[in-house]
């Protein structure tokens, strides 16, 4: 575990103890968190239930609880808010409604990382999924 700061480093997606949407169900995947001085750089890949790899476009995450534009997204702007060392908030908004929210919670040994995730996807779905993530150590570790 990196002492320093709980979410970032690598994690896993644990598929056997997650709840998924029917519409947002992956086979595997792995997130990667990174520090920066604006709070962090998220970014997630997986295969999807019929194999087809899927790679998110990195995510910023700016912990100072002011409205953010999401890149790519028009009209989009984004949340977060961090209220302890292993909890961040998350809230995207699209004008004055709330198109999604997640809540992204380390546990206090600092091996797993449960991404509590709802909202409305592309298609215009409504989901919400519990992910539970494994924390990849480093070989160096």
């Amino acid at each position: 575990m990196n002492s320093k700061d709980p979410f970032a480093g690598s994690w896993k997606l644990n598929p056997d103890r997650s709840q998924f949407a029917l519409s947002h169900r992956p086979t595997s995947a792995t997130m990667c968190w990174e520090r920066t001085g604006e709070g962090y750089v998220m970014t997630a890949e997986g295969i999807t239930q019929d194999g087809k790899p899927v790679k998110e476009r990195p995510q910023a995450f700016n912990l100072d609880e002011k409205e953010h534009p999401i890149q790519g997204e028009m009209d989009l702007v984004e949340i977060a808010h961090h209220p302890d060392a292993n909890t961040i908030h998350v809230r995207a908004k699209k004008v004055d409604q709330v198109v999604g929210e997640g809540s992204y919670i380390v546990s206090a040994c600092g091996g797993s990382l449960i991404a509590a995730v709802s909202g409305t996807d592309a298609q215009q779905r409504r989901f919400f999924t519990v992910t539970i993530w494994d924390r990849q150590r480093n070989k160096e570790a």
